[in-house]
């Protein structure tokens, strides 16, 4: 085991220490099962582990539609990640990145300036941990954004795990809330649980989906309970850049600006009664800093 500190600064005003523990072996017990068709074999673990992988990288042109001025942030740049979640009773996807796709060709710009870039794909990260799409049992994914969602299409094998409203946009008016139905639309016919709130996955309270609307109608975080680093809380776009959480600041394309207020806080009551960190998922100060796949976090 080796202890990580992480340490992002905002703007001068606000530090954010992150600690904890990466164990990449233990005294667990372990059994060993065949993956997928590789031949290999993986470890299944007695607690749970936390796997970060890198999904892309954005560029924004200006910090405007996040509400904030150029004064404000000290970087442009956003982390887009995706993590593994593994527990003894199966494995989550949260998040499913920027679409694999954009590896193959020259960064895309977007209408808005964005330029979304991917030097690793997430099929290569998860076939280095001997996994196949297949193996994915639960597929959640904050919202249905592009950076989100892009190969939300390669799990529609898993069980996906999503809120009402989000799924009621996704198949309906999707370009009104910012969606690109060709990135998901494999999930229309995939085993679906629809929620109405909060969901506790495995059903031992490690790994929640918490309700958090108001970026897109049907937002979600998920916190992580892990036994050596401590219990985590992913953002997914509740924040963007830390500046955002430290100034409380909506970003002018989020569905409800008075639903995003209340998220914001009750996800921070939910920090202070947990004592769990968050991670915001964007924010390249904190990603830079994490251990990623195959290292892990439990």
């Amino acid at each position: 085991m080796r202890n990580v500190m992480l340490a992002s600064i905002v703007a001068g005003l606000l530090v954010f220490t992150v600690s904890g523990t990466l164990a990449c072996s233990g005294d667990e017990s372990p059994v060993e099962l065949s993956t997928g068709d590789t031949g290999t074999s993986r470890v299944v673990p007695t607690t749970v582990r936390l796997y970060v992988f890198d999904c892309g990288h954005l560029r924004i042109p200006d910090p405007g539609r996040f509400s904030l001025l150029p004064h404000e942030v000290s970087t442009l740049e956003l982390s887009v990640p995706c993590y593994l979640i593994e527990h003894p009773d199966g494995t989550l996807l949260w998040d499913a990145g920027l679409a694999d796709s954009l590896a193959e060709g020259s960064p895309h710009t977007q209408d808005n300036g964005t330029v979304s870039t991917v030097t690793t794909t997430l099929r290569a990260q998860l076939d280095e941990l001997g996994l196949e799409s297949d193996d994915i049992a639960y597929l959640a994914m904050s919202h249905l954004h592009y950076d989100h969602a892009g190969n939300a299409n390669d799990f529609a094998a898993s069980t996906w795990l999503v809120q009402r409203l989000e799924h009621e946009a996704a198949f309906g008016d999707a370009q009104a809330f910012g969606f690109d139905r060709a990135l998901y639309e494999a999930l229309e016919t995939a085993e679906t649980v629809i929620l109405d709130g909060d969901h506790d996955v495995f059903g031992d309270g490690s790994v929640m989906i918490k309700s958090a609307p108001g970026h897109t109608p049907g937002h979600q975080v998920l916190f992580v309970d892990l036994v050596e680093t401590g219990p985590i809380v992913l953002s997914g776009d509740l924040y963007h850049f830390p500046e955002n959480r430290l100034l409380k600041r909506v970003p002018t394309f989020n569905f409800d600006d008075t639903q995003t207020l209340e998220s914001m806080g009750l996800v921070e009551d939910f920090l202070i009664t947990t004592g769990a960190r968050l991670w915001i998922e964007h924010d390249i100060a904190t990603n830079v800093l994490l251990d990623k796949s195959p290292a892990y976090y439990d």
